[in-house]
């Protein structure tokens, strides 16, 4: 059994859907008839400035879809692109059980400032983690190993002592680089189980 003083959970495929990776960009330019080579040449120009901070969400959609005129409105369109996150209520359920363990809870995600905040609220978050660490407001994404020593900094927390659930290895490996216990999500079922070997009840 490991003693943990902190657990980090990502959002984007461990507490839900994610916010706006590839599934949920091809879902709308199927959905908008959009130039899919053209949009994804303006996304991957855009998209670290969007997920760290320094662009709105308007002025992602400025350069990504709005760059022309469209047959539908801005509204629509984020109607839609809020509308594909979705929780995963099994492992909600397991981050409540952690958190009555009395451990320090914790999201550490890269995602935009309006997805983020909406998703927490969407996914009821705020009831389950005490601190909301995301690149917009670090002004970082994973899987730079920066991210993870800023938020132990903040956290002042002792790596060997914090855990960090993440469904992507290439999040986990920088993490494990500076210390952090780690969890490689695939489901409910085995993050529960591999908590239990952590000496949670779940």
């Amino acid at each position: 059994m490991i003693e943990l003083d902190h657990v980090l959970f990502d959002i984007g495929g461990v507490l839900g859907s994610n916010g706006w990776d590839r599934e949920q960009r091809q879902a709308a330019i199927e959905r908008f008839a959009l130039d899919a080579e053209d949009f994804q040449y303006r996304h991957e120009e855009t998209v670290g400035a969007f997920e760290s901070g320094e662009i709105s969400l308007d002025e992602y959609l400025d350069v990504t879809v709005f760059s022309a005129p469209r047959a539908f409105t801005r509204g629509e369109f984020e109607r839609f692109m809020f509308g594909l996150s979705t929780p995963f209520p099994d492992s909600i359920r397991v981050a409540k059980a952690v958190k009555h363990s009395g451990v320090r809870m914790a999201t550490l995600n890269n995602e935009s400032r309006e997805l983020n905040e909406f998703r927490i609220e969407r996914f009821g978050l705020r009831a389950i983690f005490d601190v909301f660490f995301s690149s917009c407001w670090l002004g970082v994404r994973k899987p730079t190993g920066q991210i993870y020593e800023r938020v132990i900094g903040m956290l002042q927390a002792a790596p060997p002592r914090t855990l960090f659930i993440d469904d992507r290895e290439q999040n986990l490996a920088p993490a494990r680089a500076v210390g952090l216990q780690t969890i490689h999500f695939r489901n409910a079922s085995q993050l529960a189980a591999d908590l239990v070997k952590l000496g949670f009840t779940v």
